[in-house]
C-alpha cells in the first residue's frame, strides 16, 4: 500500500488482508478514471477546479498589464500587492490567481491524502513529474490548472499514445518548452518577423520592443513580464520541445536520436502553437510550419505536410522500442526499485507492446511481476516529501482542511508542488532525498503533526492510540498502528529515550507517535 498508493489509513491493512492483497491490487488496476466520489465534498470548496482556463488567462493578462504600468510609473512589489489586493475587494472578494494556484497544489495533496483510487493518484504524480510543467513560467501560470486537469488526470490511466499527444498539444507544454515560438526559418510568420524588427523607427513612435528589452529582468522584471515580451520577439526554429520530446518524454537518452533527429523534430513541430488571440488552446499555424522534407529516425517524412506529420512522428514515438523500454525502466524505478530489475522492466515491455502502450495493463504486468515481490525490494525506496507528508497524514487518520498550509509543508521539505524549474521533474531515488537535513526536517514535521500542531490538518488520536502511563504498552501500541510491527529495536530504543523525562501521558503518545512517523521505518516506500 506504500508502493501503490500514498500509505494505509487507521484499519486499512486489516481491512485489506481480509479482502485479499491481490482484490485490493486488483481493485485499484481496474479503476479508468480518477473521478472518485469519495473524493467530492473534499473538492467542493476550490474555486481553482470551477475556473475555466479563458478566466485564469485574463487574471494573468490583467496582472501583467498592470504591473508593467505600475512599473513603468516606478511602483514597488509593496504598492502592487496592495493594488492586487485593491482590485480583490473590488471584485467582490474573488481569488486570484495566485490564491488558485494555492488551491491547486492543496486539492493535490488532499486527493493523495482521501481518495479511495490511491494508484490513480500516484500515477497521476509520475505523470504529471514525468511531462514536468514548471508552473511559475509566465502564461504557465494560467494554463497549469488546465494541464494538470484535463491533460494529465484525464489521460493517467487510459493509452500512452494519447497521453503524449495531450501534453504535445497542451497550452502548458508548448508555452514551458518554447514551442509557440518555434516557426520554420523561411517561412510567412519569420519573413513577417523579421521584416518588422527591420523597419525603421518613426519620429514621434514609442519605442519598438527588442531583443533587448527582456534584459529588463536582470533589473527587476517579474519573469511573466519578460516572458510576455519575449513572446512578441521575432522568432525562428527552436529546439527545445523536440529535444526533452525525446530525451525525457520518449525514447530516453540512450535512444539511438541524433542531433539532426531532434532538428528534424524541431521542423516537424512548427506551426504547433497557441491561439493568443481566441481561446489560448492548440492551434496549428499553417504559415508558420516547415514544409520540406524530413527524416527522423530513418523514416522520411514527405514534403508538403501540415500538422498530419506531428501526429505521425508522435505516434511513431509513442510505440518506439527505445520507449518501451524507457517508460518501462522509470515505472519499475517508481514502483519497484530505484534500480529496477531487468525482468520487471521485460514484463512492462511486453505487456506494453501486447497492450498498445495501455497504462493500466503495463501496471499490471509491473505488480504481478516476481520482482515487485521480491524480498529485496519490498521497502528498499525512500518516501519523496510528497509520499511521506501525505502518508503520515493518512497512517493517523488526519483530515486536512481546504487551505494551502498543509502543501506548504512541501516546500519545506524539498519539494513545492509544480515548482520543479527544469523538464525533467522531480528526482526519484533515494539517494536524492536522503541527508541529514532533510530527515530532520522531516522528523520535526512528523512530531507537529501528532502533536496537531502542523497548520492544515486536524489529528485525533485517542481512536489509534490509547493514552497510557506505560511506556513499554505505548511503543507497542505505536508499533502496531503505525509500523505495522515494523518497529526496529534501535528506533524502539531511541523513542523510549525520548519518553523517558515526558511525565504527561498525552504529550509521551504524541512524541511517540511523531518519532515513529519521522523514524527510519516510516520513510520507507
Amino acid at each position: 500500500m506504500n508502493r501503490l498508493g500514498y500509505g494505509p489509513t487507521p484499519g486499512q491493512v486489516e481491512a485489506v488482508v481480509q479482502e485479499g492483497v491481490l482484490r485490493w491490487v486488483d481493485r485499484q488496476l481496474a479503476v479508468r478514471d480518477l473521478r472518485d466520489p469519495a473524493l467530492e465534498a473534499w473538492e467542493r470548496p476550490y474555486e481553482v477546479l470551477r475556473t475555466p482556463m479563458s478566466a485564469m488567462v485574463a487574471m494573468h493578462t490583467d496582472q501583467v498589464t498592470k504591473a508593467l504600468k505600475a512599473q513603468a510609473q516606478g511602483a514597488d512589489s509593496a504598492t502592487l500587492r496592495a493594488l492586487q489586493a485593491q482590485k480583490r475587494q473590488a471584485d467582490g472578494g474573488k481569488r486570484d490567481l495566485r490564491e488558485l494556484l494555492g488551491e491547486l497544489q492543496s486539492v493535490t495533496l488532499v486527493r493523495a491524502v482521501v481518495s479511495d483510487r490511491q494508484l490513480a493518484e500516484v500515477l497521476a504524480d509520475f505523470w504529471l513529474n514525468h511531462f514536468n510543467v514548471y508552473i511559475a513560467k509566465g502564461f504557465d501560470r494560467a494554463y497549469f490548472a488546465d494541464y494538470l486537469e484535463r491533460t494529465i488526470r484525464g489521460h493517467a490511466l487510459g493509452r500512452f499514445e494519447e497521453l503524449l499527444v495531450a501534453t504535445a498539444t497542451s497550452p502548458a507544454m508548448l508555452f514551458y518548452l518554447d514551442n509557440v515560438q518555434s516557426v520554420a526559418d523561411n517561412s510567412a510568420v519569420a519573413t513577417t518577423a523579421t521584416r518588422a524588427a527591420r523597419q525603421p523607427q518613426r519620429p514621434g513612435q514609442p519605442p519598438r520592443r527588442t531583443a533587448a528589452r527582456p534584459g529588463a529582468r536582470a533589473q527587476g522584471m517579474d519573469p511573466a513580464m519578460a516572458e510576455q515580451l519575449k513572446a512578441r520577439m521575432p522568432r525562428g526554429l527552436n529546439e527545445n520541445y523536440a529535444r526533452e520530446l525525446l530525451e525525457l518524454h520518449t525514447l530516453g537518452v540512450d535512444g539511438g536520436y541524433t542531433q539532426q533527429d531532434v532538428i528534424n523534430v524541431a521542423r516537424i513541430l512548427t506551426g504547433w502553437t497557441i491561439d493568443r488571440r481566441g481561446d489560448h488552446r492548440f492551434q496549428f499555424l499553417a504559415q508558420a510550419h516547415d514544409r520540406g522534407e524530413k527524416v527522423v529516425l530513418g523514416r522520411t517524412f514527405p514534403a508538403g505536410h501540415g500538422e498530419d506529420e506531428g501526429r505521425a512522428l508522435l505516434a511513431m514515438l509513442a510505440t518506439h522500442p527505445a520507449t518501451m523500454h524507457h517508460l518501462s525502466a522509470k515505472l519499475c524505478a517508481r514502483f519497484v526499485a530505484d534500480l529496477p530489475p531487468d525482468g520487471c522492466i521485460d514484463d512492462a515491455v511486453r505487456a506494453w507492446r501486447q497492450s498498445d502502450g495501455d497504462i493500466r495493463t503495463v501496471m499490471r504486468a509491473i505488480v504481478h511481476s516476481p520482482d515487485f515481490w521480491a524480498l529485496a525490494n519490498v521497502q528498499s525506496k525512500t518516501k519523496t516529501p510528497l509520499e511521506f507528508v501525505a502518508s503520515a497524514v493518512r497512517a493517523v487518520g488526519g483530515a486536512p482542511d481546504a487551505t494551502p498550509r498543509l502543501s506548504s509543508q512541501l516546500q519545506r521539505l524539498g519539494q513545492p508542488l509544480f515548482n520543479m524549474v527544469t523538464p525533467n521533474g522531480y528526482p526519484e531515488t533515494s539517494a536524492d532525498w536522503v541527508n541529514s537535513g532533510a530527515l530532520l526536517a522531516r522528523m520535526n514535521a512528523a512530531v507537529a503533526l501528532a502533536s496537531n500542531r502542523l497548520p492544515g490538518v486536524t489529528v485525533q488520536l485517542d481512536q489509534l492510540v490509547p493514552v497510557t502511563a506505560d511506556h513499554e504498552a505505548l511503543l507497542n501500541a505505536v508499533n502496531r498502528a503505525i509500523l505495522g510491527g515494523a518497529m526496529s529495536e534501535r528506533t524502539r530504543s531511541a523513542i523510549r529515550r525520548e519518553l523517558a523525562d515526558i511525565t504527561d501521558p498525552r504529550a509521551a503518545r504524541a512524541m511517540a507517535v511523531g518519532l515513529a512517523l519521522g523514524g527510519p521505518e516510516f520513510q520507507r516506500q
